[in-house]
């Protein structure tokens, strides 16, 4: 499948780290869009044309089976993505990971459309994309 995953770049310091694991972990059985997205330099990432980054997201993310986001830290681009997945009927999964005195968008929260899931550990957030893969492919149309 081709999965689009979604991680704050501008908003709220990126965990560049551990979206690559994320990105590693799914493309061990599916094709990451955005992978290298996540490979930057902030420096560089502010160089580039907002235009073109917008035109080249939407492509990818019109084009993708499911979206798999990371929430914790803030985006409002991360949102502008979600909102769109969800207005194009997408399977979505959230990441966020608890922290404490914090809380994901009462939006994200109280969506119907999207699947949010909370974690502690990282093999929680591992397990949690290993099922909702095997969800969507179930319900996907044959190829």
């Amino acid at each position: 499948m081709r999965i689009y995953f979604a991680g704050s770049i501008r908003g709220e310091a990126p965990d560049r780290d551990w979206f690559q694991e994320l990105i590693g972990h799914i493309s061990q059985t599916d094709k990451v869009l955005t992978e290298h997205s996540f490979d930057f330099s902030y420096d560089d990432e502010i160089k580039k044309d907002d235009w073109e980054i917008w035109e080249t997201d939407i492509k990818w993310l019109r084009s993708a089976d499911a979206v798999i986001g990371e929430v914790t830290a803030p985006s409002l681009g991360v949102g502008y993505e979600i909102g769109k997945a969800e207005e194009w009927g997408k399977p979505i999964l959230l990441l966020y990971r608890e922290s404490p005195g914090k809380r994901t968008s009462a939006m994200l929260n109280g969506s119907n459309f999207n699947e949010l899931f909370t974690y502690n550990e990282k093999n929680e957030a591992l397990r949690a994309i290993d099922g909702f893969l095997t969800r969507v492919r179930a319900e996907r149309p044959d190829p």
